[in-house]
């Protein structure tokens, strides 16, 4: 589904300051599968969904989803077949819209429309069905802007929004971070729910090992940008992907 092949990443390159995060990295994600990637600050996570997402170009090896070589691929072209969900809960929204002004927008990723005729008040009841799926009472705040919504409901719309056009991949950079562990549990369940109905292939970095093991059917394990480990979730328990984390990452707890 995607591949990543021969991979290579240097940021600083040809100075004292360089510095290299992938050489030669392969990595293949299955269709129709959560992957939770996993590992200690700098070991290469976000790098590696900026480079998928086209943020950050890389220096040499190919990018392949569903088949086609994606990797030199601007960024907004890549948006039309990959969602995202930031760290940040205002990144994947834009908060001086109303809800529907910014569901409307994601509805029309890749299309081409004017702001003139961006909303179809006889549209609206498809929005209303998908925000009736979050049980957060959104669907009744349609004309609400964004910015006056809580982190959670924020991030639970960027989900909602970010799978709407049925992507062919949904990259969860850390999504739960920046929100309170009541908050955050909220929306790992509202995720659970989402993938399930969708069947969409995700990757999702964490550094909760919980919800890594039990959001996610795969865990992989980076350190300076190699794989050290590569496992089905439901074949690790809390403890021992924590201890393997001490080992691997050396951290001490």
């Amino acid at each position: 589904m995607l591949k990543i092949e021969n991979l290579s990443k240097s940021f600083n390159k040809g100075t004292e300051n360089e510095i290299t995060v992938f050489n030669g990295l392969d990595l293949n994600i299955e269709k129709n599968k959560c992957t939770a990637i996993i590992g200690s600050n700098g070991c290469g996570k976000s790098t590696l969904l900026n480079i998928i997402g086209g943020s950050i170009n890389i220096d040499s090896g190919d990018i392949v989803l569903n088949n086609n070589n994606i990797s030199k691929l601007k960024e907004e072209k890549r948006a039309v077949n990959i969602g995202r969900v930031y760290q940040n809960p205002s990144m994947g929204v834009s908060p001086s819209l109303t809800i529907l002004e910014n569901m409307c927008l994601a509805d029309k990723k890749g299309d081409r429309f004017s702001l003139k005729g961006l909303i179809k008040r006889n549209g609206t009841s498809k929005y209303v069905e998908l925000l009736k799926d979050l049980d957060l009472g959104l669907e009744n705040k349609l004309n609400t802007k964004v910015k006056y919504l809580s982190g959670g409901q924020r991030q639970s719309l960027s989900l909602i929004m970010a799978a709407m056009k049925y992507p062919d991949l949904l990259l969860l950079d850390e999504h739960t971070a920046a929100l309170d562990p009541k908050t955050s549990n909220v929306v790992m369940e509202k995720t659970r729910e989402l993938l399930k109905k969708y069947s969409i292939t995700t990757i999702m970095i964490s550094h909760n090992m919980k919800d890594a093991i039990d959001y996610s059917d795969r865990i992989i394990m980076l350190d300076k940008g190699k794989v050290v480990l590569d496992r089905d979730s439901k074949n690790i328990t809390e403890s021992e992907l924590i201890n393997i984390y001490r080992e691997k990452i050396q951290v001490v707890a």
